[in-house]
């Protein structure tokens, strides 16, 4: 986990909406960012809505946002993720352009989420790349702009041009950016919050998930059974794999130990419980799976460098309980 020392700032992204986009991709991309947030218990995320007139903007299914800024008044940042979803031919205005080359200047990474690389390629901001788009619209894509190379993939990382393919692949494309900045166990964290990768192979015993899906069902269960820890081989076992196979999966996907992993998800669960309750100490240690305080404060110390009980020392006012 991060020492606070080590922090860096939070990465600035801006939404760039237009009027249509699918709620369900916006919800795709920025709640992954705020559930980081809330795992880590700080900014490690911030964002802003933009609009190019900085008018409100409806959604496809009428739910209007009131962007913070126009896209033209914005200093830039990290990523601007670019979401027209429907309508997008008739978003690609010579002023759609322009403000999208400036904005290039600005940002970091540029990023066409759902039918967005659309309007990137429209701009130029993709030429001599590969992309992808959401692939009702591939074909289009291609033929609109052959200077493109248009890649059937569910998401496209090109430097600092990034496209997805639709609304599911926003999420799992936030999902890899987050692994990326912040290591594999907070984006197994993320991907465990929203239940992602929940599917059980008991369901079908012909059934075989790829390792990222393994592990991510792996850490589905580890949060289930935070006070009664469940041994590696139970959870192997509950995933019809051996001990050994479950072991090998999370080397190659997080280049940790299902053991490691679940050690800090329980830490972790010490954390949330130290920083938003009142609970004793020997409370929170039953709750999450030691056999008395002072194991917990051992192993605490160890991965943070101080026990738990200086969290609660500067811990604000007015925290809530948790249920």
């Amino acid at each position: 986990m991060q020492n606070p020392q080590q922090m860096s700032p939070p990465r600035s992204v801006g939404v760039l909406l237009f009027p249509a986009f699918s709620n369900h991709c916006l919800a795709n991309a920025v709640e992954p960012l705020r559930g980081a947030n809330t795992l880590s218990r700080r900014t490690l995320y911030d964002w802003q809505f933009l609009s190019l007139d900085g008018a409100g903007v409806a959604s496809s299914s009428g739910l209007t946002v009131q962007p913070e800024a126009r896209l033209s008044n914005h200093p830039g940042g990290d990523y601007l993720l670019v979401m027209p979803s429907y309508d997008f031919e008739r978003h690609a205005t010579p002023a759609t352009k322009r403000a999208l080359r400036a904005a290039a200047g600005r940002f970091k990474t540029v990023v066409g989420l759902d039918t967005g690389s659309w309007l990137m390629a429209a701009a130029g901001l993709l030429d001599g790349r590969p992309a992808t788009i959401h692939w009702d619209e591939m074909e289009n894509l291609a033929e609109s702009f052959p200077e493109v190379e248009v890649i059937e993939d569910r998401f496209v990382i090109d430097g600092t041009r990034i496209t997805c393919g639709g609304t599911t692949t926003t999420f799992e494309l936030m999902l890899d950016l987050i692994g990326q900045h912040h290591g594999a166990l907070l984006r197994l964290e993320v991907a465990a919050l929203f239940m992602h990768g929940e599917a059980d192979p008991r369901a079908d015993p012909m059934l075989r998930l790829p390792g990222d899906r393994l592990v991510q069902a792996a850490v589905s269960i580890m949060r289930r059974n935070i006070e009664v820890p469940l041994p590696i081989g139970e959870v192997a076992a509950r995933l019809r794999l051996s001990q050994r196979g479950l072991e090998a999966h999370f080397a190659a996907e997080t280049g940790m130990t299902p053991r490691a992993v679940y050690t800090a998800l329980r830490l972790r669960a010490v954390q949330l419980l130290v920083e938003r309750t009142s609970l004793g100490m020997v409370e929170i240690a039953t709750r999450c799976g030691y056999t008395d305080a002072s194991a917990m404060t051992r192993a605490f110390r160890r991965e943070f460098g101080q026990p738990p009980t200086a969290l609660r020392r500067h811990r604000p006012t007015g925290v809530s309980s948790l249920k």
